[in-house]
């Protein structure tokens, strides 16, 4: 029994460098930049004191100031990145079975903003000041609860958590509940919202973290042989996802197709990804045959590129492994030079960059990119972004506990 094509009718972005769709696709191709200094709280103690904040953000335009305060702000964004892609894929589920619509997010701390908040009411005022939203504020399942609620949504509804591959791992699991039929559309993606005192300390005292403080601009330098640690960030992305023939019975845009999931995990190291990049490289080959490609067909990759020393090096290798010699001819940029790490966010935005990429025809560039590495040896679309024929995407991601997801997004066919 051959799998429903599946197609990609909407989508909504929340960014450090744009805060929807269109100015977060205007910033990745401009090579624009959303990491600065922290403005949300005293970095004097800290020995990171930069990240991809979410600024001038207003969410009173969409969401009930008295709701909105028993909302976290991962929550919060989740909403609405998901309104913009209801919006812009006309998806009225009034109109619609609502039994048949689901809600797959993935998040890879949730409310931490909340927990962190509310363990210092506990330590500071006692027990009884805890509040009674804490728990419903703070779980990492309620964006989706959420969404799920405000659109009258019953179909499957679910959220991953699979660590800095959580949103991708969350939209690889839509796409095989709607090829299973238990869905005709999915509403998926991604949201996090850490930027804390408590977050950038534990990173920065793993020496994860970039330390350029004094240039946090150009402090996310994937692939490039001055990079030393990616930038912590935040935001939300959110595809809608439904079958081909949901989507042309209902008269809505089909943006794009998303053909291929691939998953695995590296069972080697807890932060570390496997040496040469093996498991990421399963994801891939794994992804590249669900979706009926050869590694040939690949003509971009936004790849993980976290700006770490580990990362950047394996990602490289694990692409070769898998193209071959296809590897020095495809293009690869990393959204994260300029929208820094969204942890399980990060794959919901790349997504999103990558369905855009096929729609435009037009792939974002890896920013920062001045010194090569001889370890890191392809084709990173140095600075500017570049325009050439786009017709299969593959977006990666890979998380702390080994965790490997790979998409690939194809230029729609009717």
């Amino acid at each position: 029994m051959s799998k429903p094509k599946v197609v990609i009718t909407g989508m909504g972005a929340i960014a450090p460098n744009g805060n929807d769709l269109d100015a977060f696709w205007s910033a990745l191709i401009n090579g624009k930049s959303g990491i600065d200094r922290i403005s949300a709280y005293d970095t004097t103690d800290h020995s990171v004191t930069i990240a991809g904040e979410v600024n001038d953000f207003n969410y009173e335009d969409h969401l009930d100031r008295k709701e909105a305060r028993k909302l976290d702000r991962f929550t919060i964004f989740s909403l609405v990145a998901a309104e913009e892609a209801i919006n812009n894929a006309r998806l009225d589920s009034g109109k619609l079975d609502s039994d048949r619509i689901g809600v797959i997010l993935g998040s890879g701390v949730g409310g931490v903003a909340t927990l962190v908040e509310q363990q210092m009411t506990l330590h500071e005022r006692g027990p009884k000041r805890v509040s009674p939203h804490f728990v419903p504020k703070m779980i990492a399942n309620i964006a989706a609860g959420h969404i799920a609620i405000k659109w009258n949504l019953k179909g499957p509804n679910q959220t991953v958590v699979s660590a800095c591959a959580s949103a991708t791992d969350a939209i690889g699991i839509a796409l095989r509940l709607v090829q299973a039929g238990d869905a005709d559309a999915i509403i998926t993606g991604g949201s996090e919202a850490s930027v804390l005192p408590l977050t950038i300390a534990g990173f920065a005292n793993m020496r994860a973290l970039s330390t350029r403080n004094d240039d946090p601009q150009a402090a996310s330098r994937p692939f490039d042989l001055d990079r030393d640690g990616f930038v912590l960030s935040e935001g939300s992305g959110i595809l809608i996802i439904e079958t081909e023939e949901h989507a042309i019975k209902r008269n809505a845009p089909i943006i794009a197709e998303i053909a291929g999931y691939g998953a695995s995990d590296d069972a080697f190291h807890v932060t570390q990804p496997s040496v040469g990049g093996e498991g990421g490289a399963k994801a891939m080959q794994r992804a590249i045959a669900d979706a009926g490609i050869n590694p040939e067909d690949i003509d971009y990759i936004n790849a993980h590129g976290t700006s770490t020393p580990y990362n950047d090096k394996n990602e490289s290798s694990g692409i070769k492994m898998v193209l071959g010699e296809h590897a020095k001819k495809v293009k690869i940029s990393s959204s994260k030079s300029m929208t820094g790490h969204l942890l399980g966010a990060s794959g919901a935005i790349e997504a999103v960059a990558s369905v855009k990429a096929i729609e435009e025809q037009l792939a974002p560039p890896t920013i920062n990119y001045t010194t090569p590495d001889p370890e890191c040896d392809l084709y990173y679309i140095p600075n500017k972004a570049e325009s050439f024929e786009i017709n299969n995407v593959m977006s990666n991601s890979f998380g702390f506990g080994g965790h490997n997801g790979v998409l690939i997004f194809k230029k729609y066919n009717p």
